[in-house]
């Protein structure tokens, strides 16, 4: 990693101190105990398995709300980045990407696909989505065809050979025809076509009228939503990626669902696993991160048929277990924060060029990684709850720099 910067550990320390979540970059400077895992699924998959056997799988992350899904996650996502994977990060919910739609789950993965980037795009806030990822595809073969000398009508026509041959081997044909048009109504500067098309791709509506003009003759709705997800992975193929590494993060509570939504829920999560083992799902490695297990709790038969796909449990020992239990981590858990704490003082030195004694902020990391360790039943992670509890008590020490800290401040810091 690169030598960390003032400004850049201050936005770290800003969203962590806020919000108790890790910031999109900058997250790498205070991981700790994730190695085992991370090291797992970069050399038997995304180096291997994914990427050059034309794989896919299916991984289970279990963690508690505040228990470091989400930082596990991004660094799942600059794994996959270092190996030219696509990457959509989705942020489930009931009203925006609720899994028991599968056409809305197409469209969560679409409206968040996000092509390899380097920390000065993620910091600069690049737009993720089809769109943006459509134009930076255009900006990329254009380049290439310029590079090797062609330009005028010469470069035109070879655009137009290009687009129409993306198209093969693309099972949805709908699809197809729309990214090859998208592709061209780019370089044609025909906005208006453009737009239409990715209405259409992004399931903002469909008007018969208006959309089989272009040949998009059916909606994109549950019945294709699957065709839908397999043809996106073989056009991310087919432009010179490696595939696709999905990311989705439960960002709401399951119980706010019907039964029956919740019944359709999982029986899209199986439909999802059972479609991991067909030849024709290639090159896509699937995170679901969920908070616990009870929403595989009931007595229908999807529950069971579930339940018996993911028994298996990923380590060392077993890389094609399903289940990763961030909680099961080989490292003792006070160790493990007091570790992540200094991280986060050296992070915040930095940001606030200031330097703490180290007997008495020592001491502080400690006594609060213990205090949070004894919340580990609460409903908040205690990962989240120390790290918000460190930096304000990093800002204490700074304006105070002899304050010793007692049980009762150290509850105070953890509660805010």
């Amino acid at each position: 990693m690169n030598q960390l910067d003032k400004k850049s550990a201050r936005r770290i320390i800003e969203t962590v101190g806020s919000f108790g979540t890790p910031p999109e970059w900058g997250f790498q400077y205070f991981t700790v105990g994730l190695e085992e895992y991370l090291n797992l699924i970069d050399e038997e998959y995304l180096k291997t398995f994914i990427k050059d056997d034309g794989g896919s799988t299916i991984k289970l992350v279990i963690g508690a709300y505040g228990g470091g899904k989400t930082h596990f996650l991004y660094n799942v996502r600059e794994l996959a980045w270092n190996e030219n994977f696509v990457v959509s990060y989705v942020n489930l919910s009931p009203e925006e990407a609720p899994f028991h739609r599968l056409e809305l789950v197409y469209r969560a993965i679409v409206n968040n696909l996000m092509y390899p980037m380097d920390a000065e795009e993620l910091l600069k806030g690049v737009e993720k989505g089809i769109e943006p990822f459509i134009i930076n595809w255009y900006e990329r073969q254009t380049e290439s065809f310029r590079d090797a000398g062609l330009q005028g009508e010469t470069l035109d026509q070879e655009l137009i050979n290009y687009a129409k041959a993306i198209q093969r081997d693309l099972e949805n044909v709908n699809f197809a025809r729309a990214i090859s048009q998208a592709f061209l109504f780019l370089h044609q500067d025909r906005e208006e076509d453009s737009r239409n098309i990715i209405q259409w791709l992004r399931v903002e509506g469909y008007e018969r009228n208006l959309h089989k003009e272009y040949g998009l003759l059916h909606p994109i709705e549950r019945s294709n939503a699957f065709s839908m997800i397999r043809s996106l992975i073989q056009w991310v193929r087919n432009i010179g990626y490696s595939g696709l590494v999905i990311l989705f993060d439960e960002a709401e509570q399951v119980p706010s669902l019907s039964s029956k939504q919740r019944e359709l829920m999982l029986s899209n999560l199986r439909e999802l696993i059972d479609e991991c083992g067909h030849a024709s799902f290639k090159n896509v490695m699937i995170f679901y991160a969920i908070p616990d297990e009870n929403i595989f709790e009931g007595a229908s038969n999807v529950y069971e048929a579930l339940k018996q796909r993911i028994s298996s449990v990923f380590d060392f020992y077993n890389p094609s277990g399903v289940k990763i239990n961030l909680e099961d981590m080989d490292r003792e858990p006070i160790a493990l924060l007091e570790e992540i704490g200094q991280k986060l003082r050296s992070i915040y030195e930095e940001a606030y060029e200031h330097s703490f004694a180290g007997d008495i902020a020592g001491d502080i990391i400690r006594r609060l990684a213990e205090e949070a360790y004894e919340r580990r039943f609460g409903d908040i992670g205690y990962i989240r709850l120390f790290v918000q509890g460190a930096i304000r008590a990093f800002h204490m020490l700074r304006k105070e720099p002899t304050k010793t800290l007692n049980r009762e401040l150290s509850i105070k810091l953890l509660e805010g």
